[in-house]
């Protein structure tokens, strides 16, 4: 493993090397449990998926799964429980097509490949009660069939050929698309794979069988004549052919999942921004036969996003749990038959839901802000419990620091919170500097244990992190939307301020030393925070919107994004109000920008806009550029330089001490 730094351990370095537990999947019977986990591969360089067995009862110490591989990952159960995952595995095939498989490793035995497309595929589910598979897995344009397809790919490999003509779209979630649309397949242990029907060419891989099989349902992405309205596909899965297509206009419907008895499909629906109204979401069910669709939460003022609800597998009980955010936390939420809605967890936030095959127990991933994710047991009715914690792989040990919050009012009146880490030894006589994390989204919140921009590197080195929640975050209501809708870079900035001060009048933090820093939104708002304001002595953005004009004309969601800012040609009041580059003459806060070469969702060009436009001004400045990076910042080293580079430079520009240029750069 590369060592980035001579003497101790940094926490960072801690951070990055910790196991990261991803999903679990509960055996029908409810006596195995799976985690999937990304660890370290033996380089260091990567992070490769593992599958390991959590006792549900918490006696016995977890284990990695017999016959798993490093590689094995997306764990899932069939109907007989047999342990199903992706893998790429070799097989000693000649001149197959490389990707991911489906695999299936029955307790003590030896894993047996199942399906293969060639290309990979992508995900996968299976039927509750039936000996069913789904799967997505592409097909390239004019390909009719399987074997085609995989001509088409060895004629392209052999040709070295990957070129691709975008006719619908150029990249999607921060990442380019390949030639080849996602498709839905139907798998039979004894026929042909049963194509369901494409899911677009940006099709997300949500799809859904029925208990017994007969049905599959899958999402369909958008089209350019209706960027705003996805469709979900009911189809036969013995022959593909359509039963029903159910769509709104101006929404879209994301994981689909049917109840225990297959009358009714479960759906998140989201109603995103636009000019004139807020983002909104429910849970809604629909009939697979009529097409009525019913809201499941008309009363429910927040959110059940992100994460798939789970309904009972008990057939004829409606009951069903999900998760969403609610005031820093993202508990886990239980709808009655009669609509009455209970929230089940007193604190921290929840992912990868599963029940028992009696609806009386659930198992969950669980994080806080001073915790990383673990397994935990939940009962699954009583009202705001602590859960069990189950002995997982993992531990980070002991946090350089504690949490708390900071609360203050905005100026219309509307209660603000964030979360606040403190270093160890932060006293009156002592107070430590302030580095303000501004988050992602901008619906999202500061919830759940982040991986990227994680405060806790920020505290080993003595910076106390606010983590503000400002207007358009997730978890305080619509009315937090209404209030923030359409000003980017108004009432979100004026509530990070606020925040900010708020924290500022505490004794043990020190107003002469402070920073911000965001990604990707809270890029966005570093960008403004550095034409509005000269109170801080450094601003790192990672990712984020300088120029809004040209940010919507070349994001892969510029569909999306126009629907808020509207058409710069004739409505440019929110990009004269809102775009940082337009008031690039007050810059003069050093500031440190991060990007990666391969991102769609902010293109890069947007940082190296910014950072001509600092250097014009002459304001100290750095680009730390990742070419091979996306969005985020995924590769294990890269992590660590990032958290080495912004240290350096807040040490550099808040703490005045001398800058160190991290070794491998």
């Amino acid at each position: 493993m590369t060592t980035m730094v001579n003497g101790p351990r940094p926490f960072h370095d801690r951070l990055v090397a910790q196991p990261r537990p991803t999903g679990l999947a509960l055996a029908p019977d409810g006596t195995r449990l799976i985690l999937s986990v990304q660890a370290l591969d033996d380089e260091g360089t990567r992070y490769v998926s593992e599958l390991w067995e959590v006792d549900p009862a918490g006696e016995r110490d977890p284990h990695r799964v017999p016959g798993s591989r490093q590689g094995d990952s997306a764990p899932a159960f069939a109907a007989d429980g047999t342990l199903l995952f992706l893998a790429d595995r070799e097989t000693g095939e000649s001149d197959e097509e490389p990707g991911s498989s489906l695999w299936a490793l029955a307790d003590g035995g030896e894993a047996e490949r199942i399906a293969h497309h060639p290309g990979g595929t992508t995900a996968f589910t299976a039927a509750a009660r039936a000996d069913a598979l789904a799967c997505t897995a592409a097909l390239l344009p004019g390909a009719a069939d399987l074997r085609t397809h995989a001509d088409l790919l060895r004629r392209r490999r052999r040709a070295g050929v990957s070129a691709v003509l975008y006719e619908v779209t150029s990249g999607s979630e921060g990442a380019e698309l390949g030639p080849a649309e996602p498709h839905t397949f139907v798998l039979g242990r004894d026929s042909p794979p049963v194509d369901g029907g494409g899911q677009g060419i940006e099709g997300p891989g949500d799809m859904a069988l029925s208990p017994d099989g007969s049905l599959v349902a899958y999402t369909r992405a958008p089209t350019a004549a209706a960027p705003d309205t996805n469709t979900v596909v009911i189809a036969d899965a013995t022959t593909g052919v359509r039963r029903a297509t159910l769509s709104r206009p101006g929404h879209q419907y994301y994981s689909p999942v049917f109840t225990a008895d297959g009358t009714r499909l479960i759906c998140e629906r989201q109603q995103e921004e636009t000019y004139d109204s807020e983002w909104q979401v429910t849970l809604v069910a629909f009939d697979p036969v009529s097409g009525e669709e019913t809201d499941l939460l008309p009363d429910f003022d927040n959110w059940p996003w992100p994460g798939r609800a789970i309904c009972s597998p008990v057939p004829g009980d409606p009951t069903l749990w999900f998760t969403g955010d609610e005031r820093g936390h993202r508990p886990v939420f239980r709808r009655d038959p009669d609509g009455t809605v209970t929230r089940l967890t007193a604190s921290g936030a929840y992912a990868s839901l599963c029940v028992t095959p009696d609806g009386s127990t659930l198992y969950a991933l669980r994080s806080t802000f001073d915790s990383s994710p673990h397994v935990v047991r939940l009962d699954a009715a009583k009202a705001d419990q602590d859960p069990a914690l189950l002995r997982a792989p993992g531990d980070l040990g002991p946090l350089p620091g504690r949490l708390t919050e900071v609360r203050t009012t905005a100026d219309d009146g509307f209660p603000l919170r964030a979360w606040l880490v403190l270093p160890e030894g932060a006293a009156a006589e002592r107070p430590a500097p302030l580095l303000v994390a501004a988050h992602g989204g901008p619906q999202g919140s500061w919830s759940d244990w982040p991986w990227l921009w994680n405060p806790w590197p920020f505290a080993a080195r003595g910076y106390a992190v606010l983590l503000p929640d400002p207007a358009l975050s997730s978890g305080y209501g619509q009315r937090m939307q209404e209030r923030g809708r359409g000003q980017y870079g108004g009432r979100p900035y004026d509530d990070v301020i606020a925040l900010t001060d708020a924290a500022l009048a505490r004794a043990d933090l020190d107003p002469a030393r402070t920073a911000l820093a965001g990604w990707s939104y809270g890029g966005y708002l570093a960008n403004r925070t550095a034409t509005r304001t000269d109170r801080f002595r450094a601003l790192v953005s990672h990712a984020g919107l300088w120029n809004l004009e040209s940010f919507q004309g070349g994001t892969d969601m510029h569909a999306y994004f126009r629907k808020i800012f509207g058409d710069p040609r004739t409505r440019r009041e929110r990009y004269d109000a809102d775009s940082p580059h337009l008031d690039a003459a007050r810059l003069t806060t050093p500031m440190l920008i991060v990007h990666g070469g391969a991102d769609s969702r902010v293109p890069e060009a947007q940082s190296r806009e910014l950072h001509h436009d600092l250097r014009r001004r002459q304001v100290p400045t750095g680009f730390l550029y990742f070419p091979d990076e996306s969005h985020g910042v995924e590769a294990p080293n890269h992590l660590r330089l990032l958290y080495e580079t912004v240290l350096g430079f807040l040490d550099h520009h808040v703490l005045g001490e001398e800058w160190r240029r991290p070794e491998l750069l």
